[in-house]
């Protein structure tokens, strides 16, 4: 189930009502809460649209910088037998705790995200990390 839109760049999470029969949704990856809705998946797609112009619009004339800013650090708390292997690992491979991290999380976005869900990842690397963080496979 794909519950994503897209439309110039910037996507939504969309979810279903079924108490109030109605599509709602909220555009992710902005510094703003602007959320749509609509009673059929096209009204859905159209209100989403519509509150993307309408969003550039209001920035433009708030001389405002519309996508929320990332300034390339963030924490990650993981079980710490996963971050003694992972720190292992990358002391074999003679690269940076960061780096691993990195490169971990390029490969995963290198994929194609209809192929191949979160879920379906996370759970796979739950599985194989003692072989990956062992050496077995290479990222």
């Amino acid at each position: 189930m794909n519950d994503i839109l897209e439309y110039k760049s910037y996507f939504a999470t969309v979810h279903f009502n079924a108490e109030d029969e109605v599509f709602h949704g909220k555009i992710i990856g902005i510094n703003d809460l602007i959320s749509f809705e609509g009673t059929s998946v096209k009204d859905l797609k159209e209100a989403f649209q519509d509150a993307v112009e309408d969003y550039l619009e209001t920035c433009k004339m708030l001389e405002k910088h519309p996508e929320k800013a990332y300034k390339g650090s963030f924490n990650v708390r993981i079980p710490s037998e996963l971050h003694r292997e992972a720190a292992h690992y990358a002391s074999i491979k003679n690269i940076s705790l960061n780096d691993l991290v990195k490169q971990a999380i390029a490969y995963v976005l290198s994929k194609p995200p209809d192929k191949i869900n979160i879920n379906s990842i996370l759970s796979l690397l739950t599985i194989l990390s003692p072989a990956i963080f062992a050496g077995f496979f290479l990222l």
